[in-house]
């Protein structure tokens, strides 16, 4: 491996910095980043292991750098071309990453805590294993990226595009998820406790037999997703839109479902003990005689409808038409 300082002697000139001053950490910045520079222009593309602690490389065309487990704690990288870099196993707590490019770079098990990736684009980038509590990604866009069992607990996610992302075994604890676009995404075995997903985009998601319980959706899209057996106990629901949603076998024990469309959801075999349901939309909804028996739906005059058994069903004063089976 080529050194900084071997490298240093190299004829091409870069713009220079003042890195004298003081971090916003208060550290010292005695990083010369020039003779990377140099090294790279002249096609050297491994750095691994180096100490780039609080060094600014914001705004420089870092494309397919190699710095695996490297120091790059506290740095400023915002704006930087970091496309399919390898950063994986790097220590980057509190690095500045602000809209920076990052698409189809390796973050593998990188310690992104209290890191700002604010506008990242990350597109299938992999951030597997990667240490990112209490990181700031709001406004990112990390479609198709690969977050397996990264740590996101307490991370701000607001209005980030995970759509297709792989969030298998991610820990999104106490994150905040108001307005993401999840659709499409893989939740399988994600922890979900305390997350808020207010205004979530979630549509045509497999989130069966999942555990959602408690959690805040409150304005959620969850058109066509598949909600079999998931527990949603407790949860809130409050004016989601689960237009078609399979909701087959689903726990809504205790659920807040004021003002839900559910219109065309399939509901037969849910649990519906406690559930608020004021002025839920249950049009073409498919229910089943159980959630009469249970006083969920209030019985009213029987027609026929294509085949089924259907109801004209007051509920709370709302007069919708659904299937009951």
């Amino acid at each position: 491996m080529l050194s900084l300082v071997k490298i240093a002697a190299a004829q091409t000139r870069w713009p220079k910095r003042d890195n004298s001053k003081h971090s916003r950490h208060g550290v010292s910045l005695s990083m010369n980043i020039n003779p990377l520079l140099r090294a790279y222009e002249h096609g050297v593309r491994r750095f691994p292991r180096e100490n780039l602690q609080n060094a600014d490389l914001s705004g420089f065309t870092l494309i397919s750098v190699d710095f695996e487990r490297t120091n790059l704690i506290g740095s400023n990288l915002q704006r930087t071309f970091l496309t399919k870099a390898r950063l994986g196993h790097c220590k980057m707590n509190w690095a500045d990453l602000t809209y920076a490019k990052l698409n189809q770079a390796d973050l593998s098990y990188a310690n992104l805590t209290k890191a700002s990736l604010y506008g990242a684009f990350a597109v299938k980038t992999n951030f597997k294993g990667a240490k990112l509590s209490g990181a700031t990604l709001g406004h990112a866009n990390l479609r198709g990226a690969n977050l397996e069992q990264a740590n996101l607990a307490g991370a701000n996610l607001f209005a980030i595009n995970l759509r297709e992302a792989n969030l298998q075994g991610a820990d999104l604890s106490w994150a905040n998820l108001q307005e993401a676009c999840l659709s499409l995404a893989n939740l399988r075995d994600a922890r979900l406790w305390a997350t808020d997903l207010r205004r979530a985009f979630m549509k045509e998601m497999d989130l069966s037999n999942l555990s959602l319980q408690g959690l805040t959706m409150d304005g959620a899209k969850l058109t066509g997703s598949c909600l079999r057996g998931t527990n949603l106990s407790q949860s809130s629901l409050r004016s989601a839109n689960l237009r078609g949603a399979d909701l087959t076998g689903a726990n809504l024990t205790g659920a807040d479902l004021t003002g839900a469309d559910l219109m065309g959801a399939n509901l037969t075999q849910a649990i519906w003990d406690d559930a608020m349901v004021q002025g839920v939309n249950w049009e073409e909804a498919i229910a089943d005689r159980g959630m009469f028996r249970e006083g969920v739906l209030g019985l009213g005059n029987h027609h026929s409808h294509n085949g089924h058994q259907g109801l004209n069903i007051s509920c709370f004063g709302g007069l919708q038409a659904a299937y009951v089976i």
